[in-house]
């Protein structure tokens, strides 16, 4: 169990490092996603900053579990919104992205949970 836990967390991490930092560098991809879903740009700093604090999170939450699955179950709120943003734009072809983040921070947060 503690190897799976392993795993999950660190592609759970790298997952959001990668998301973050597409935040930060803001990629065309990523600013034609964003306005087609009528976000502001300007929040793009704020929403990588969770991202990458919810990464780091969760490789804290290694060592200090509570920690983890605190990161874990903020990941996944962040990710339900994510959801309900793709849905209130009706892109429903987009809807795999922001799901295969929260199924990462959903599983984070049980097997963390089952490890504490």
């Amino acid at each position: 169990m503690h190897s799976a836990y392993l795993i999950v967390i660190v592609l759970a991490a790298a997952a959001n490092f990668y998301a973050a930092i597409s935040d930060f560098t803001r990629p065309k991809w990523l600013l034609a996603n964003i306005e087609r879903l009528r976000i502001p740009e300007h929040w793009l700093p704020m929403l990588g900053g969770l991202k990458l604090l919810g990464a780091l999170g969760l490789l804290v939450g290694i060592a200090i579990p509570q920690i983890g699955i605190a990161a874990a179950a903020g990941l996944a709120v962040y990710f339900v919104g994510a959801m309900v943003t793709v849905l209130r734009a009706r892109w429903y072809a987009n809807l795999p992205f922001p799901l295969t983040w929260l199924t990462l921070a959903i599983v984070s947060l049980v097997l963390g949970l089952i490890a504490a």
